[in-house]
């Protein structure tokens, strides 16, 4: 692997670390607001 390929393959676990922690972060917001339209009906 050439050092431009491994700092590329660097940047993409970073920004899929990153997409991964959005998505989890999401997913929450889903569940709380989903767990509070279940109690006000």
């Amino acid at each position: 692997m050439k050092m431009a390929d491994a700092k590329r393959f660097k940047e993409l676990e970073n920004e899929n670390s990153e997409l991964k922690k959005m998505l989890a972060d999401e997913m929450l917001k889903n569940r709380v607001l989903n767990e509070t339209l279940k109690k006000k009906w």
